[in-house]
């Protein structure tokens, strides 16, 4: 039998050991008729005796760590024994599901504990903003439902304020889409020991396209409402090694357009749809149903504030931004879809120096040149969606602009670059995603004038499956932007980033994404030098 010790855990509720079987209904009611006087009795009378059933294992599409911070992190899970079903196979009732946080595997010392409401209003997701840890500790947790149990995942705290940090490794990923490769691509992001996985958008695909795609999407036709998007995150959660890659270690999390639709602006869609804000509500709340994303984020009248600072000791702050919920429509949009993105010639297209148009919308702005100017991290790393650095998409004597990107919003990016100057934060990098192409460059004061000030290094990562444009599309695309270190849209992957004094990014790329157990390699090597805000090539 277990002594008893002092753990510093609260004690347990009788309702919680009566949900977990840990109490008799006999002395369940000689509690109730030694505490009758009080508010607990009638708490506790109301209480189910009876544990959840459910048709099949509840923990179907896994578990998740998110946005932590020196004394904590969200955990999450979602009830879905049925998870081809819209509502997970559940009964519409309220759940109690119970949560443990230990610093062993084992759960041999369980530090944190307690328990959660599943209700069918979110989908029976859970999302447990657990406080009360220490810095910078690895921590394992679990979830359970009656005699279910989940999986065991793995976490970890961040340094405590202002704490001195020698090393942050950081990973980049964005764009899977499902159809076009299987997602085995996780098992070398897991070998890489990361502290924080970044995923910067395009986590699920809501369209179906390309060419040699291994699997398909739950239905040909787009999701549209709260059930559809259900049931297309659920599809993507089943696969195996992305439950285990949100097991492995805590991810930070943004979007970009697919999880909702494409090229999508604001409140506008790529296809002008007046029935568009539902559309984006219903995504927006099966988004959150389905990611580690702590309670303050929960969509309140049709929107969601996913941006925000994490700080990591003194080594680091992260700027996660979000450049789709207030951004202003994108000019010179496709005549025959009316909204999104045009590929069209700079010169000729009106609406690229109106000063009113922003990416990120105001308040973002002003947030983020707010808090730039207050850090005192020796990196400050923008983790955004795409590329910011220009990109002509010609290749010809006109320079052609994608104008869903930086490009279609030149004016909002020079108030970027002026933010990353005038603050003087230290260190400034740049991530981002997108463009299913791996892209190093460094965003100059003048992006067109490649003999400008240097402002900062930038990374936009690769596709983790989504495919590329084809080569002889892209080639004089990368031909055309000499100011490119490197080009590539061939290969799937993801980046490593290692935070120090200095930093040292990896570009990691598979040899299929078509096959099952790809293998990786190391397509380039890359090197910032503190104070440089200039990203080489090593040698």
């Amino acid at each position: 039998m277990t002594k008893c010790r002092s753990s510093g855990l609260p004690p347990r509720p009788l309702d919680e050991l009566l949900r977990e079987g840990r109490l008799s209904r006999r002395s369940l009611l000689r509690a109730i008729a030694l505490t009758a006087a009080t508010p607990l009795a009638g708490s506790l009378m109301a209480a189910s005796f009876a544990p959840p059933r459910f048709r099949a294992w509840p923990f179907s599409l896994g578990v998740a760590s998110g946005f932590p911070d020196a004394q904590g992190v969200t955990l999450w899970t979602r009830l879905a024994p049925e998870p081809s079903r819209a509502d997970g196979g559940v009964e519409p009732d309220i759940i109690y599901v119970n949560w443990e946080v230990a610093e062993d595997e084992a759960f041999g010392k369980v530090v944190q504990r307690g328990s959660a409401r599943a209700v069918p209003e979110l989908a029976h997701s859970v999302h447990v903003d657990v406080t009360g840890l220490r810095p910078a500790r690895e921590y394992f947790y679990r979830f359970t439902a009656g005699p279910e149990v989940s999986p065991v995942g793995r976490t970890r705290t961040l340094p405590a304020a202002g704490a001195e940090v020698d090393r942050l490794r950081l990973g980049l990923a964005s764009c899977q889409h499902y159809e076009q490769g299987f997602f085995d691509i996780y098992q070398h992001v897991i070998a890489e020991d990361l502290d924080l996985m970044l995923f910067v958008g395009d986590y699920i695909y809501e369209s179906n396209w390309g060419e040699n795609r291994v699997r398909r999407h739950v239905s040909a036709a787009e999701p549209v409402t709260l059930d559809d998007y259900r049931r297309q995150h659920a599809q993507y959660r089943r696969d195996p090694w992305l439950q285990r890659a949100h097991a492995a270690m805590p991810w930070l999390v943004t979007w970009d357009d697919h999880e909702i639709d494409n090229d999508w602006a604001g409140m506008q869609s790529e296809h002008l749809d007046p029935a568009f804000p539902a559309r984006r509500a219903a995504a927006m709340q099966a988004y959150f149903e389905h990611m580690p994303l702590p309670r303050r984020m929960w969509p309140k009248a049709g929107e969601m504030r996913l941006f925000g600072a994490v700080d990591v000791g003194s080594l680091a702050r992260l700027y996660v931004l979000d450049d789709r919920q207030w951004r202003t429509p994108q000019p010179c949009p496709n005549p025959a879809k009316g909204g999104g993105s045009g590929y069209v010639d700079a010169a000729t297209c009106e609406g690229l120096d109106n000063p009113r148009q922003t990416l990120l919308g105001w308040e973002q702005e002003n947030w983020l040149d707010h808090s730039l100017k207050q850090s005192q991290a020796h990196w400050n790393v923008v983790v955004q969606q795409t590329l910011i650095s220009p990109m002509d998409t010609d290749g010809g004597p006109a320079r052609g602009i994608a104008t869903d990107g930086w490009d279609g919003y030149p004016l909002a990016r020079d108030r970027l670059i002026r933010s990353l100057n005038d603050s003087n934060a230290s260190n400034p990098l740049i991530l981002g995603g997108d463009i299913h192409a791996n892209v190093v460059c460094n965003l100059r004061e003048h992006p067109l004038d490649n003999d400008s000030a240097l402002v900062a290094p930038e990374v936009c990562g690769t596709s983790l499956t989504a495919q590329g444009w084809p080569l002889e599309t892209f080639q004089p695309q990368a031909d055309a932007n000499p100011q490119f270190l490197y080009c590539e849209n061939q290969q799937r992957g993801y980046a490593v980033i290692d935070l120090g004094r200095d930093a040292d990014v990896r570009l990691r790329t598979v040899d299929s994404v078509t096959t099952h157990n790809p293998k990786v390699a190391t397509a380039g090597r890359f090197h910032v030098g503190n104070g440089r805000r200039r990203i080489e090539r090593d040698s």
